[in-house]
């Protein structure tokens, strides 16, 4: 036998670990029946830094799995060890072709934070700027690659949970994750995302975006400005009235500037946990008064006033590893959405879920109107603050799932981050409805169509959709009439389990039809062989006749009796 690298080796027993804790912990099992959340945290946290960060993506995509899942893997936590500084001079080295001297003033050896995927550093420039300079664990998109695909062949070879029982698909899991998670090592993505970020969002009212300082980053190493302020979690929980009012302007701002990314940018930040939102005291000499912006959208405009003054603090972005983009087509489909949900017209919300969704097989409209409704009906009842959002994404998601509807990435994206940041507004300010924040967007998109101004609010959206379908109603009725009288009109007439009785009338027809033709075989045999006494191989013929019709009976009784042997052993499970 050859003897085994060592690469291959490490590889083996690599895999052999996954396979052991994955077996320890139920893994397949527990995670295909999203049952015991800690058991997966545990597998995950033992299985090393891949993992963990495979745990923490998961945690911020509740359209994969449940809400218990999400906060109990928001809850993992990196433990790895920093790299010494020669490790990261060198790798900072090799990936941009600089040393450090000739890029920064001053570089802080020790990191102030050290991750799964890399550590952070802080640093100046030669120009004195204060940079924070992310620069990646060595082989780190090589150990990544290699335990996502022993993770699959370790999945194959463990046994297999029926699907028919699963409550998630864990290889569309796996591709997603996955993907997430060789995007967001791919730092000159990071960079590219920051930079069109800073372009649209900084210093759009109190928003600050940190610059990419995109001449210093490299495959490995990100380079980015200095941010100081204290985490938006910080603010939660006002006490004092003037506490109370900041903390509202930061809600209504952050709403603001959020449908501002959705409807106008199309580019919007797809994970904005307090984590990534920093308050920082406004510089000195920063201009506080208000300006009017105007942004060109589908050959019309939308114009809206930011707040003045500005107040005495910003608000600032961080990471734009993950975000999300949309067409115009899907952006239209969403302010429907919305505006469908505030006036809590579900036959309406059904139909614009429809148009942001993917069909993956027959519909019923009507069963998925009248199911989508029964769901929301409590949900829509409740405040914004005592809605879980998690639980309620994943059950719309299984809700679509199951009549054969996909609802699309992008939208899928856009609902999480939506939830995330509702999570933020919730602890800020209990009594900000998002919805009722987002509602003037979705009425200054329907009032561009209408072209009209004085509207009341509460009446634009019914209005809208009454208009939208008399506006075609003429054209319509003419079509109608004209169908009419060439005699092209059809009713159809449809009914609960009209498909099954279909298919059993059809079965039916074809067991009377092969009746008939076995009658006729065994008539016609029958007359060959009376008549062929003095004819042998007439009467050879008429036998095989009677063989065949035999034959086929045999054949008819024999799937007859396995049909309603598998029909009882459904109805008994």
């Amino acid at each position: 036998m050859e003897k085994q690298q060592p690469a291959e080796l490490k590889q083996s027993v690599r895999l052999k670990q996954i396979m052991a804790v994955m077996r320890k912990y139920h893994f397949i099992s527990n995670f295909y029946h999203q049952r015991e959340p800690e058991a997966i945290c545990g597998a995950l946290q033992e299985l090393g830094p891949t993992f963990i960060k495979l745990g923490q993506i998961l945690s911020t995509r509740p359209d994969l799995v449940s809400g218990d899942y999400v906060k109990a893997l928001r809850k993992l936590q990196d433990q790895v060890k920093a790299d010494p500084f020669s490790s990261v001079e060198h790798t900072f080295e090799t990936a941009t072709g600089k040393s450090l001297s000739a890029v920064f003033k001053q570089f802080e050896p020790e990191p102030f934070a050290s991750a799964s995927i890399g550590q952070v550093h802080h640093a100046q420039l030669l120009d004195g700027t204060s940079v924070v300079v992310k620069v990646q664990h060595p082989a780190i998109t090589q150990l990544v690659s290699t335990d996502l695909a022993l993770l699959r062949r370790a999945i194959k070879m463990i046994k297999y949970v029926p699907a028919k029982t699963a409550v998630v698909d864990l290889d569309r899991t796996l591709d997603e994750v996955s993907s997430s998670l060789l995007s967001e090592i791919d730092t000159l993505h990071e960079a590219k995302n920051g930079e069109e970020f800073y372009r649209l969002n900084n210093k759009q009212g109190i928003f600050i975006v940190p610059e990419v300082y995109r001449s210093f980053c490299a495959p490995q190493v990100l380079v980015n400005q200095a941010m100081t302020g204290k985490s938006i979690r910080y603010f939660f929980d006002a006490a004092t009235a003037e506490e109370q009012e900041r903390n509202h302007l930061l809600a209504t701002a952050l709403v603001h500037n959020f449908m501002k990314q959705v409807f106008v940018d199309h580019f919007f930040h797809a994970d904005p946990h307090p984590g990534n939102l920093l308050v920082t005291p406004a510089l000195a000499g920063e201009m506080t008064t208000s300006k009017t912006v105007t942004h060109e959208f589908k050959q019309t405009s939308i114009t809206y006033q930011q707040q003045t003054p500005l107040p005495p603090y910003r608000l600032v972005y961080l990471d734009f590893g993950m975000m999300g983009r949309l067409t115009p087509v899907i952006a239209d489909g969403i302010a429907e959405v919305i505006l469908a949900l505030t006036s809590k017209d579900y036959h309406r919300i059904a139909q614009t879920t429809l148009a942001i969704c993917n069909q993956t097989g027959e519909l019923d409209q009507q069963r998925f109107t009248r199911e989508l409704s029964t769901f929301l009906r409590p949900y829509l009842a409740q405040g914004l603050g005592q809605i879980d959002f998690s639980n309620m994404l994943y059950r719309i998601i299984q809700l679509c799932e199951e009549n054969n509807l996909q609802i699309k990435p992008e939208v899928t994206l856009l609902i999480k981050a939506f939830g995330t940041l509702e999570a933020t507004i919730a602890r800020l300010d209990p009594q900000l409805s998002m919805m009722a924040v987002a509602r003037p967007f979705g009425l200054a998109y329907l009032k561009r169509k209408l072209k009209v101004r004085d509207l009341a609010d509460d009446a634009v959206f019914k209005l809208w959709s009454v208009l939208d379908s008399a506006g075609q109603l003429p054209e319509r009725l003419d079509t109608a009439l004209d169908t009419f009288n060439g005699g092209g009109i059809e009713v159809k007439l449809r009914y609960e389990g009209q498909r099954q009785l279909l298919k059993q009338v059809e079965r039916i027809a074809n067991r009377l039809l092969v009746v008939i033709i076995l009658a006729a075989v065994i008539l016609s045999s029958s007359m060959l062989v009376e008549s062929s006494i003095d004819h042998p191989h007439i009467y050879r013929l008429g036998v095989v006749g009677y063989a065949i019709a035999i034959g086929i009976i045999v054949i008819l009784v024999v799937s007859e009796v396995w049909h309603r042997v598998r029909r009882w052993r459904n109805n008994r499970k």
